[in-house]
């Protein structure tokens, strides 16, 4: 895999991890500056506490994104969960604009407040995920390295429209997935299966 250029490399493992779902990340930097930006390296943690993962990659200049410079200066951002009816206003943010600027005021999107934490929810998403940071784990350097960041979830805002019997439904999220190349997924309702876990060996 080290003999590959770096771009080789991205294009080959993006293809072989697929789909992989869609963290849209809103962040204040230390002076109130907004950025909103999606990354479809995020994972599941654990739930003791709650806590997920997000690896924002250098870009091939070997700089930081604005997400993870905002998260190391606050050490807050949101996690709203992306869908198949936002993906053509999520792909936008992707874009890599300047600094200063605010890509819900690009995208369209609608603030709405959080409650622990400053940066803001998109109002739009149908889950948000208020989280704070546990730590940052770089592994490598330079265009393409990665940092690894874990939060801790303080709190979770779920519409009532994708929820059944008080919990969200995943099959009614419409949840958008990332693939190789420009490929992208939804995650329509008939494409999830029951299978349950076995009880016995």
């Amino acid at each position: 895999m080290t003999t590959l250029p770096s771009a080789e490399r991205q294009r080959l493992m993006t293809r072989v991890i697929a789909p992989r779902p869609i963290a849209f990340v809103s962040t204040l930097n230390a002076g109130g500056q907004g950025n909103l930006a999606p990354f479809s390296h995020f994972a599941l943690g654990g739930h003791g506490p709650p806590s997920c993962v997000i690896s924002p990659t250098h870009d091939r200049n070997g700089n930081a994104k604005h997400t993870l410079d905002n998260i190391r200066s606050t050490r807050e951002y949101v996690i709203n969960v992306s869908t198949r009816a936002l993906a053509e206003r999520i792909n936008k943010a992707s874009f890599e604009y300047p600094p200063d600027v605010d890509e819900f005021d690009v995208t369209g999107f609608t603030r709405a407040p959080s409650v622990r934490i400053k940066p803001p929810r998109v109002a739009e998403s149908p889950i948000n995920l208020e989280c704070r940071l546990f730590t940052l784990v770089p592994h490598g350097t330079g265009p393409g390295s990665a940092t690894y960041v874990i939060g801790e979830v303080l709190m979770v805002h779920v519409d009532e429209a994708v929820c059944v019997d008080g919990l969200p439904d995943e099959r009614l999220v419409g949840l958008a997935a990332r693939g190789g190349a420009d490929r992208w997924a939804g995650m329509a309702y008939d494409a999830w299966f029951p299978l349950p876990r076995p009880t016995a060996g």
